[in-house]
């Protein structure tokens, strides 16, 4: 598993690009399923053939970025976020572009006070001499992503993009270790979840679930004098029941906790104030999906140094192969 994450967070792979990390989970999943495909907007779409109803799983593989909006005549670009980007999380973050460029994000020598500092101040530093040279290096419209070693103490792993390669680890060993199920399964990596559950959105609309599960990370209440929030690291997947997206499907929570409960693996339930995730849209698609969503424990999270467990992770495997294995009836 820590092999598996180190490959999916060192792939590029912002809201919009994700070619080069589609690339690399379709490595990790071709011989295992009965057929892959890529649809219009770029989700890469596994199948799992079956007589069964149809269930979807969705994991996104896109990762949070900067867009190069202005390059000024000593080389600085401007930019602005693709995705849900604080500037405390930006400040001297070392970020990469798809060619190899590497820069680091800095914000304007008059400004004073962090509290004064917005994206309009800021800047990225590609070491340029001149508008010329940068452009040498970069365009309008290129996009940079964190760029950060990763790392592993004790089963805790960090890295940049662990939301949301974390669960498509979680995904990709579902679809290894799933050996037969009820249903014809499609196990989905969307794009573009984090500029607004786009691709979630096309996918869930063609497939036309019966049920389906979204994988994502959430929030943790476990460090310091942090907001109190009923979820830790290393204490098992999180079941969401509700987000600023979804009311979660009270049947599919229910199917997930009796499973969990049934296999002994620790579970948490999550109660999320804000954000969301694929579940959503996927909710919403058509005449409306069933829809769950478990969640992986994850702190720091749009940092470029996002925390999750291992164990999480591998709970959570156990409890989708599970629940996919005995078959979801509502």
């Amino acid at each position: 598993m820590k092999e598996l994450l180190k490959r999916l967070t060192s792939a590029y792979g912002p809201s919009g690009n994700e070619e080069e990390i589609r690339e690399v989970i379709r490595e990790e999943i071709k011989g295992y399923v009965d057929e892959i495909r890529v649809d219009t907007l770029g989700n890469l779409i596994a199948v799992k053939r079956g007589n069964g109803s149809k269930v979807m799983l969705a994991a996104h593989m896109d990762q949070i970025g900067l867009i190069v909006t202005y390059i000024d005549d000593r080389g600085f670009l401007r930019f602005a976020p693709v995705g849900g980007l604080g500037v405390t999380d930006l400040v001297d973050r070392k970020v990469r572009f798809k060619n190899g460029t590497v820069g680091v994000v800095s914000y304007e020598n008059e400004i004073k006070e962090i509290k004064d500092v917005t994206i309009n101040n800021m800047y990225i530093d590609i070491g340029a001499s001149s508008r010329e040279d940068a452009l040498s290096m970069v365009k309008i419209g290129d996009v940079a992503v964190y760029y950060t070693p990763f790392g592993e103490n004790r089963g805790k792993c960090t890295s940049c993009a662990m939301d949301d390669r974390a669960a498509c680890a979680l995904l990709i060993e579902t679809i290894r270790n799933l050996k037969d199920s009820p249903h014809e399964i499609y196990f989905v990596f969307t794009v573009q979840e984090e500029l607004g559950l786009r691709g979630a959105t096309t996918a869930a609309y063609a497939i036309e679930p019966y049920a389906a599960v979204a994988v994502d990370v959430t929030d943790t209440g476990d460090t310091p004098k942090s907001v109190p929030m009923a979820v830790k690291l290393g204490a098992g997947p999180a079941i969401k029941v509700f987000d600023n997206s979804v009311m979660v499907h009270p049947a599919m929570k229910n199917i997930m906790v009796d499973e969990a409960e049934k296999l002994g693996i620790p579970y948490q339930l999550e109660v999320l104030k804000h954000g969301g995730t694929d579940s959503g849209a996927i909710a919403l698609s058509r005449n409306g999906v069933p829809t769950g969503a478990l969640s992986i424990p994850c702190r720091y999270i749009h940092s470029d140094s996002e925390m999750v467990d291992i164990s999480d992770i591998e709970k959570g495997v156990r409890l989708l192969t599970g629940m996919l294995h005995d078959g979801i009836r509502l």
